[in-house]
């Protein structure tokens, strides 16, 4: 008989390293575990949370840093100092996903008046009052138009001699379809304030794109203060409303500098240009929604 064949030492399952016996907890050449088994549910909740939500981690210290010192975070991360704190994106994305599921929940951010008065398969008076842009609907069965380009006013003309039942069904599902994109119209808006800012602030010389991180940093705390309106309480919105231009300009003055009244003014033109930029964006997904 042949002699027992010696056993094939074990490998790790990541990089197919051998392993010495008696095997590791851990490969020594990629630090994986060697015991591999189905994950727990509450590995999984570590592995979500981690660091990342721990009471010492970057989420709460870089909260800490937004909420406290207006841009304060920004010039952190100008500085190279940006291991302790969550990146800027990352934390724009977290933040505005939030609040946004909780718009979903809680309602009352986005008015978006929507009034068909009659079943789908008799309609003949809905309104979709868009306040952006304009609105359109039925009265009385009369189609009429405001304040839309005239090849938006034909299209739904069209739409609503050709299938009335599916435009009904449109306008009373459009509010919660404006809040499912509010965040993807937001995440285009938002180059356009770094843009105004570079605008302005030329003879900083500084890049675009580090006007790109304090404009993630300030919609972040935007859209914290959008989170804290949901209730709908004069006494947490009126304080909340006050504070947010009060937190742009403190941003504006800790990473950008310069006197005061210009810094206002420089505020105040990014402000209007701004507001023009967020009206073409919103006023294009409400028309892209209602048409699509």
């Amino acid at each position: 008989m042949d002699a027992a064949q010696p056993p094939t030492p074990p490998t790790c399952a990541n990089c197919f390293a051998r392993l010495a016996r008696p095997r590791p907890r851990y490969c020594p050449d990629c630090g994986q575990e060697t015991r591999i088994r189905p994950p727990t549910l509450g590995e999984f909740i570590q592995q979500f949370g981690g660091a990342y939500f721990s009471t010492e981690g970057a989420l709460w210290r870089t909260l800490k840093l937004l909420l406290l010192q207006p841009g304060e975070l920004t010039r952190q991360y100008l500085a190279g100092r940006r291991k302790h704190y969550v990146l800027p994106l990352r934390l724009y994305l977290t933040i505005s996903l939030v609040t946004l599921l909780l718009v979903r929940i809680v309602g009352g951010a986005v008015q978006v008046e929507l009034t068909p008065e009659l079943p789908a398969q008799q309609l003949r008076n809905g309104k979709a009052n868009l306040t952006i842009f304009g609105s359109a609907g039925l009265k009385d069965g009369v189609f009429y138009c405001e304040r839309l380009p005239a090849w938006v006013c034909t299209r739904l003309k069209h739409r609503i001699d050709r299938e009335p039942a599916a435009l009904a069904e449109q306008m009373a599902q459009f509010q919660e379809r404006f809040v499912n994109h509010l965040g993807s119209a937001m995440f285009v808006a938002l180059p356009g304030f770094a843009f105004w800012l570079w605008l302005v602030y030329r003879n900083r010389r500084m890049h675009y794109t580090e006007h790109l991180v304090f404009a993630l940093h300030v919609h972040a705390f935007w859209f914290v203060a959008m989170a804290l309106t949901l209730p709908s309480q004069p006494w947490l919105t009126i304080p909340v409303m006050v504070a947010v231009p009060w937190y742009t300009l403190a941003a504006m003055r800790r990473v950008y500098g310069g006197r005061r009244w210009p810094r206002v003014l420089r505020a105040l033109v990014v402000s209007a240009l701004y507001g023009l930029t967020l009206t073409t964006v919103m006023s294009g997904l409400g028309i892209w929604l209602f048409l699509s």
